[in-house]
């Protein structure tokens, strides 16, 4: 296989993430949430490794024709964005006006992030939080507060996008890389098991889902607290 066909091949699977997303939103326009998520959680996982690929392959020099940054952001805002706010939208979790006021918070505050050049820091972590909704709404559909709490942990989500605050980014960011990426994965893994049991996955689960999402939640933070010490 030539570097120009392997090059192309991880364009082509970032690609496959517009299917999966299609496949999510076909799956919440019947409310089938679990399925949607599940699809959610594929895409997720392909856009996890068509990074460290797109390097590995170097897919600028081999297949320079296709911008693979503008595919990937496309593709995010479409399964990390617009179909968790519409999945939130129509769940119930938010009644009348509440739930316009989240889709329009979420999905203005996230295109505007998007398109912000500013959104990743030297060290490859995110400036601000990065629009990952697919995992703040996973959690709010597993745990279920109260819509008050709901509409107030949107808002101070989408503030922070707009903060110096970092947030890691589970593969690039190599300081804490080899706690970082794990509890990525085991993230991963609870939240799959969640949707797979429709989102009533038991205390255990509950519990680990929520450590995990606080660790990728603060861990950026605690690194600005506490900067890496230089020599």
């Amino acid at each position: 296989m030539t570097p120009q066909i392997r090059a192309l091949s991880v364009h082509l699977l970032t690609a496959t993430g517009a299917v999966f997303a299609m496949l999510a939103m076909l799956a919440a326009v019947d409310h089938k949430w679990s399925l949607m998520y599940l699809w959610l959680l594929v895409a997720f996982f392909v856009d996890g490794i068509d990074g460290p690929l797109a390097r590995k392959y170097d897919v600028k020099t081999y297949a320079p024709q296709f911008d693979g940054v503008l595919l990937d952001l496309i593709i995010d805002y479409l399964t990390y964005v617009f179909i968790p706010a519409f999945a939130l939208f129509r769940s119930g979790l938010l009644p009348g006006w509440t739930g316009w006021i989240s889709i329009i918070v979420i999905t203005f505050g996230s295109a505007m992030y998007f398109a912000d050049k500013r959104m990743k820091t030297k060290d490859n972590s995110f400036a601000g939080f990065p629009g990952c909704w697919n995992m703040v709404v996973v959690v709010l559909f597993v745990v279920e507060p109260n819509f008050w709490m709901i509409l107030g942990i949107v808002v101070v989500i989408t503030a922070s996008m707009f903060t110096p605050l970092k947030f890691v980014h589970p593969v690039r960011t190599e300081r804490w890389r080899m706690v970082t990426l794990p509890t990525a994965l085991a993230w991963t893994a609870f939240a799959g098991w969640s949707a797979w049991v429709n989102f009533n996955p038991g205390p255990i689960v509950i519990s680990g889902l929520a450590i995990t999402s606080t660790y990728l939640l603060l861990a950026g933070i605690a690194m600005q607290i506490f900067p890496a010490k230089t020599a």
